[in-house]
């Protein structure tokens, strides 16, 4: 655990049996599972760039690391959906849709649509093709 306290002992106990285990390929073990995740949690909740991660979450590249590889194999999603899972058996998630029919008008500059003024069309790069 960091000296900044990110998730309790009850989060953590949570998701620990939900992070991925390490691979047979061999190379060197990982870091703790529970270090990286409170340095991405921190991360985000701070908003601060990877680089500014605080030195007791281990190397910032480590942690940015991790978080990339778990994000494209998927290991995100499937905590997501399991802790989800655990919410909604426990009752704790209210399923209540509430819609309303305001409309939210655009800037005739706020679309991407063409429009015809009548006018000429003006280019936004020079003739030669160079800015």
């Amino acid at each position: 655990m960091s000296r900044m306290p990110v998730l309790t002992d009850e989060d953590w106990a949570r998701l620990a049996p939900l992070m991925p285990r390490a691979g047979a390929r061999g190379g060197r073990p990982w870091a703790d599972h529970r270090l990286v995740v409170e340095g991405i949690v921190w991360r985000y909740r701070t908003g601060s760039p990877w680089r500014d991660l605080p030195a007791e979450f281990g190397a910032w590249q480590t942690v940015w690391a991790r978080h990339r590889a778990w994000s494209e194999d998927g290991t995100w999603d499937k905590i997501h959906a399991m802790l989800m899972a655990q919410a909604d058996a426990a009752g704790r998630i209210d399923w209540s849709v509430n819609v309303d029919s305001t409309i939210n008008r655009a800037h005739q500059h706020g679309t991407n649509l063409p429009r015809d003024t009548g006018g000429a069309t003006e280019l936004q790069q020079s003739a030669t093709g160079t800015v």
